[in-house]
């Protein structure tokens, strides 16, 4: 499941492990650990039920795993080594950005949690995900299911890194933010505007057709990619950090699946 190309990108992420302090098995090995891992990013299936016949390791192995790694940065920096990759090749569309969120419920309260309003106020949280023009995912953020939109506009449009790759200083600013009415705020587009964006929101109170459909889709898309991994389609685990770093992982997939087609 995972194939040598995106372990060569990996492997040099991981940290070291940790001595052992006592006799026992061996340690299982990182990259079967992160099949697992995959696995139950994929299927969706609890981590007790993880098949020990594919030799992935138990299931509370992978768990651990992904949690350290996650505490280390590395999918962070493996996003920000395939962003530098597109673009090297200029195929990140920086002549607009796209701005969407989505809900999903959470099987109990918890950090980043909240009453939906759009669920029987069940608990329930939100995938925030900003995209360049092709879909290409800039960054990804979790909060709960009761908070609004425009909230997030700001700390996502800052949450870009800095890609290098060309000559001249790393980039992190579109050239346009576009979103649906949810992010009507001129407030907001005072703060998107100051940091030298053009903000292009859909205002409410006005007749159904802004145009700016033609160009949003592709979050959407990039949405539905993100919930094409059914792990991510319900928040499962009551820890934040585990479920943004099954997020941060999917981001990195959907991001890689571009560097061979578009590099």
């Amino acid at each position: 499941m995972v194939s040598d190309e995106l372990w060569s990108l990996i492997e040099p992420l991981l940290p070291a492990p940790l001595p052992k302090q006592a006799e026992g098995r061996p340690r299982v090995p990182d990259r079967q650990a992160l099949c697992g891992i995959l696995f139950v990013l994929h299927t969706g299936i609890q981590w007790e039920c993880l098949p020990q016949e594919l030799g992935f390791g138990s299931g509370m192995t992978c768990w651990r795993r992904l949690a350290a790694w996650n505490d280390a940065g590395v999918w962070d920096q493996l996003h920000l080594v395939l962003l530098r990759k597109l673009r090297v090749a200029k195929k990140l569309d920086w002549s607009r950005a796209v701005i969407d969120s989505s809900h999903v419920r959470a099987g109990s309260a918890g950090p980043q949690s909240g009453p939906s309003p759009v669920d029987r106020a069940r608990p329930g949280s939100k995938h925030h995900l900003i995209v360049d023009g092709q879909g290409i995912p800039l960054a990804v953020s979790l909060t709960g299911g009761n908070r609004n939109d425009v909230t997030q506009l700001m700390p996502l449009l800052n949450k870009i890194p800095p890609v290098a790759g060309l000559v001249g200083r790393p980039r992190r600013r579109p050239d346009t933010l576009l979103a649906d009415r949810g992010y009507d705020h001129d407030e907001y587009r005072r703060l998107v505007r100051a940091t030298g964006v053009k903000p292009m929101i859909a205002r409410r109170g006005v007749p159904h057709g802004s145009g700016l459909g033609v160009y949003r889709w592709v979050v959407e898309r990039t949405i539905a990619w993100l919930h094409g991994f059914r792990w991510l389609r319900l928040r499962r685990e009551r820890r934040d950090d585990i479920h943004e770093a099954f997020l941060g992982l999917a981001t990195c997939l959907i991001t890689h699946r571009h560097v061979p087609r578009l590099c």
